[in-house]
């Protein structure tokens, strides 16, 4: 048993709930870490290797390798895609829900797209 992977692995879990309870606040990161007692330098850190590992895990996820993960249910990697009607597309696939989003897409149809997709999950 590795202890010191076991300890990283806690850490992140910690961290990654902080991050939740910071965002479910509605607090800028600063009045966040201020309320909290920590520096923000604290707080960015752990945020940057949190991205790290999400991205370490989503990459072995598209190698077979499904562990136990602190990227969130119902993400999943995007692949560029060309449809029809465009030369430029993107699709985003959340859950069991896919957008394609061509070059063309009005931002504010797509914004309110994703805040009812939010609403959903």
């Amino acid at each position: 048993m590795n202890t010191r992977y076991i300890a990283e692995e806690y850490r992140l879990s910690h961290w990654a709930g902080i991050m939740r309870e910071r965002t479910e606040s509605g607090l800028s990161i600063t009045a966040f870490c201020k309320q909290s007692g920590f520096h923000t330098n604290v707080y960015y850190y752990w945020q940057r290797k949190l991205r790290e590992a999400a991205c370490k895990q989503m990459a072995s996820a598209t190698q077979g390798n499904h562990e136990a993960s602190i990227v969130p249910n119902g993400w999943a990697l995007c692949e560029s895609a060309k449809p029809e009607n465009s030369d430029i597309a993107i699709t985003i696939e959340v859950g069991k829900f896919r957008i394609t989003v061509a070059e063309d897409t009005d931002i504010e149809h797509l914004s309110k797209v994703c805040r009812m997709l939010l609403s959903l999950c």
